[in-house]
């Protein structure tokens, strides 16, 4: 079974002309503090023209690009509906963003479009960025600089060449190798140095990891299968790539052991590496590594509808009509293998930054015979409810081709791995074991402990394990703040709820709400202003303070979606922001460009900081979106606009937004009840933020994070879940949210 799709094209064009009509397209709050009409507006677009004496026909047509009530929409087909939703709230950012997709010549020109694009997204106010990872007190054995630090793909959880000391590392010690592994960045020579340094300083080095705990059992072991990053931590572990990023952020060769490149820029050439054997889970060799080893690889993952589809349609060639089922001979997509150790990717059209792709899952090769052996079928035939079928669905039922070998997996207890003797690479392996222990956080304090005694080798810090780390005289040498990271954790607002249970079991996290408070929570929440009021009523560093103490409450906080510095430019580039030609110079960080968006539509959120990063500029380490007196303005239009539509909101008939939550992790519970007092205290009593406990983990996760479609979205507003890049374009991020089932986070908003 593969992605449904529909032709969203004409529809999405009479979207934004309906806009246009309006005043101001794409369902965006005004830009001034005086009310403006846009697809919120409570009078249709069309009723003016049709009383100067359209046609009945035209009359029709006029007023269904109306806002629809919420009985209407109540009434509609869920993929009409989600297509309606779309087109309202982000038609605008959705032509703004195929525009520039459509730029593949000019890689400068094209960021600088999909930064416009960002901005709009930001505008529509569906999602309020929140935090990256890291930005937090942490204790490590990690060497710093001993994996990749790219912020894109998979590689960073690859393990075997980390180092890691036996006792933990002062952070003064830390702060001088991070800084030496800056200045030596690219050359080659960061590990002969480190290595040397941690000698000196006394320092010995383990060969097993006990790695950050996981506090979720992966869903599936089948890497193709599946985009959601635990299903990723252990699985990456055990094969390789075709390249790896290494240490210093260069990517290498890996399984493939160099490309070529042809005139065109379209046909990428990959000379894989021989005598690499696949081996089961005891070690026993199955099958050679082959180029079809990455033919059935993707055949695979497009079949499994796993969301990974998504990375490479209009990527490689006729991907998307086999994506599609408009092409059912899978010979006739881009991928090959010319003969056994020969494989070859023919993309639609120039990619510069194609093999930037390759460090995720979606380019893991697969062995077919092994994979046939597990009842394992391609095409239509591929069925993963089939009696016969096992793969993935546990480490004994996957071939291994990478560093290790999973020789315990105990569901909620640990993940075990031991080094795989037949590894091709296995003399420059640092480490030979790995154990994971499962934490589920309802302990403050355990997972410090487990650091001070070994158990883990390194471990953020809560702010009771920060008051644990002081009280044993530990804090001041061995306490460092961890970077930040490409992840990006906003809260997201679900634009027509549905679902008032979990969809796995219906008598988990239950709502509350009445019918009359479930409509009035989807009129509000169906308008920008409302949405934006909102986000500007959340002191998103109160909320951190949570987690992280007062001391650290800014540094991990994000104010966009992608990180500003994700890209520069690379030229100087002139665009258009509001029919102005507006040029940016060479090394114009992404960021700045969103902001300049930002600021021309008069849009009062900051994005972007010239002076963050100590005066680098960025987008973490301040809150550019909280300020009460924003969100009372917009809420004050939003109230205006919904009253036009029928929809009171006052003290007598407050919004109820319900929040899911779980009441079995400390910080969670804190950081839920921080969002309640600030959106109150912000907006008085005309919004109710209702907090709707999950009683574990795996609760809070299926409101949301577990959901495959908009109609499971068990919320208001939530926080489950987030997004890290997949590659080194701003589409890794943008394309979440395209519509029609191909953006991965779009369901997070309730529709397709």
């Amino acid at each position: 079974m593969r992605n449904r799709k529909h032709v969203l094209a004409v529809l999405l064009a009479g979207t934004m002309a309906a806009g246009s009509l309006a005043g101001c397209g794409g369902g965006n709050a005004p830009a001034t503090d005086t009310p403006a009409a846009d697809n919120n507006q409570a009078e249709p677009a069309g009723t003016e023209a049709a009383a100067s004496g359209e046609t009945a026909a035209e009359e029709e047509t006029a007023s269904d690009s109306a806002v629809k009530t919420v009985e209407e929409l109540a009434a509609m087909e869920y993929d009409e509906r989600s297509t309606y939703l779309y087109e309202q709230n982000l038609g605008e950012f959705y032509e703004l963003y195929m525009e520039a997709k459509d730029e593949v010549d000019d890689l400068s020109k094209r960021h600088a479009m999909m930064a416009v694009a960002e901005a709009k997204l930001l505008e529509s106010g569906v999602l309020n960025p929140q935090t990256a990872q890291g930005g937090a007190y942490a204790m490590t054995r990690e060497v710093p600089g001993t994996r990749t630090t790219v912020l894109w793909g998979n590689d960073e959880y690859r393990l075997h060449n980390v180092l890691v000391t036996t006792e933990l590392i002062k952070k003064d010690d830390y702060t001088e190798m991070k800084q030496k592994w800056a200045e030596l960045q690219g050359t080659g020579t960061y590990l002969d140095w480190v290595k040397t340094f941690l000698e000196e300083k006394g320092y010995e080095l383990a060969d097993s990891y006990n790695y950050y705990n996981f506090g979720s059992d992966p869903t599936t072991w089948d890497i193709l299968s599946t985009s959601q990053t635990v299903d990723s931590y252990a699985p990456v572990n055990t094969y390789d790539g075709l390249l790896e990023y290494d240490y210093e952020n260069v990517q290498q060769p890996a399984l493939a052991t160099g490309y070529d490149v042809s005139d065109d820029g379209k046909t990428y050439t990959f000379h894989i590496r021989e005598g690499v054997d696949w081996v089961d889970s005891q070690g026993r060799k199955v099958a050679d590594v082959k180029a079809d080893d990455w033919v059935a690889g993707f055949q695979h993952m497009i079949d499994t509808n796993g969301g990974l589809g998504d990375l490479v349609d209009g990527v490689v060639l006729n991907a998307s009509g086999y994506i599609s089922g408009e092409i059912t001979d899978f010979s006739q997509v881009g991928v090959k293998a010319v003969d056994d150790y020969t494989l070859e990717y023919t993309l639609e059209a120039p990619i510069p930054y194609f093999p930037s792709m390759l460090g995720y899952n979606v380019f893991a090769p697969l062995s077919r015979d092994y994979y046939t052996s597990q009842g394992g079928k391609f095409g239509d035939e591929f069925d993963a409810s089939a009696a016969d079928y096992s793969y993935g669905k546990s480490p004994d039922n996957i071939a291994y081709c990478g560093p290790f070998l999973i020789t315990n997996f105990t569901s909620k207890n640990v993940i075990a791995f031991k080094q795989n003797e037949s590894y091709w690479n296995k003399d420059n392996v640092t480490i030979k074991s790995m154990t994971w222990p499962y934490e589920d956080q309802s302990d403050a304090t355990k997972m410090y402990n487990d650091v001070k005694s070994g158990v883990l080798s390194r471990t953020g810090l809560s702010t009771s394990e920060v008051e644990s780390a002081k009280a044993d005289g530990l804090f001041d040498d061995y306490v460092f703040i961890s970077d930040t990271n490409g992840s990006t954790f906003p809260m997201y607002y679900n634009l027509f709820r549905t679902a008032y249970a979990n969809s796995n079991d219906e008598t988990k996290v239950v709502s509350v709400l009445t019918d009359e408070e479930k409509d009035r929570a989807n009129a509000a929440l169906g308008n920008a202003n409302f949405r934006l009021a909102i986000s500007f009523s959340i002191d998103k560093a109160a909320r951190q303070a949570q987690r992280v103490g007062e001391d650290l409450k800014y540094g991990r906080l994000r104010n966009a979606y992608l990180p500003g510095n994700f890209v520069t430019l690379e030229k100087e580039t002139t665009i258009d922001i509001n029919g102005t030609a507006t040029t940016f110079p060479a090394g114009t960080n992404y960021g700045e460009i969103v902001q300049a968006q930002l600021d021309a539509d008069g849009i009062p959120i900051k994005a972007y900081d010239k002076t963050a990063n100590d005066g680098v500029g960025g987008s973490d380490g301040y809150d550019g979106w909280y300020n009460p007196e924003n969100a009372v303005t917009y809420l004050n239009k939003a109230i205006e606009e919904l009253a036009a539509q029928g929809v009171v909101i006052d003290a007598e008939h407050p919004v109820r937004l319900e929040f899911p939550y779980t009441s079995s992790i400390e910080w969670v519970t804190n950081q839920a009840n921080a969002v309640k007092q600030s959106v109150e205290s912000a907006l008085g009593d005309k919004v109710e933020i209702v907090l709707a406990d999950g009683a574990d983990s795996n609760e809070w996760y299926y409101t949301g994070y577990y959901t495959d479609y908009g109609y499971e979205a068990n919320y208001n507003i939530t926080d489950v879940s987030g997004w890290g890049p997949d590659y080194g374009d701003p589409a890794t991020y943008l394309d979440t949210f395209l519509p029609d089932y191909s953006g991965y986070v779009t369901k997070s908003l309730g529709i397709f």
